[in-house]
């Protein structure tokens, strides 16, 4: 799946990805700044999160409880130095829990990254809009 999408329609998009069945985990790639973390709040919308979400930056990991219960994993591991680090914060058990997890600059952490994954790669176009990139 390829989409242009502008700002207005962000909400809209992230219901159509979720249309087109990604995995439970997703990589994000995407320039700093592209609106990876504005499109898992887009996200975590559509799956039915309540709750007010940022960016993990700090803390590499925010949870969010969606209303059926089920949970949503937002990471962004950009600060950590190498996989151990990763995989002493247990990562691993967030991974395999069966529950959506959103992950940003996995490319920190290759070898710890489920072999059933999706990726989105966004991209910021010249006329404001973001390219989307969904590869199952």
């Amino acid at each position: 799946m390829e989409i242009e999408f502008s700002l207005e329609q962000i909400h809209q998009i992230a219901q159509e990805v979720l249309k087109q069945n990604p995995e439970k985990v997703i990589l994000f790639n995407g320039d700093m700044g592209v609106g990876k973390t504005t499109f898992i709040k887009a996200l975590s919308k559509a799956l039915g999160v309540k709750d007010a979400t940022s960016s993990p930056t700090f803390s590499l990991v925010n949870e969010y409880e969606a209303e059926n219960g089920k949970l949503v994993y937002h990471f962004d591991v950009y600060r950590l130095k190498n996989e151990a680090e990763a995989y002493d914060m247990g990562i691993d058990e967030y991974l395999y829990s069966g529950e959506w997890c959103f992950i940003e600059w996995a490319e920190k952490i290759p070898s710890l990254i489920p072999q059933q994954h999706s990726v989105i790669n966004i991209k910021l176009l010249g006329n404001g809009n973001r390219k989307l990139t969904l590869k199952n």
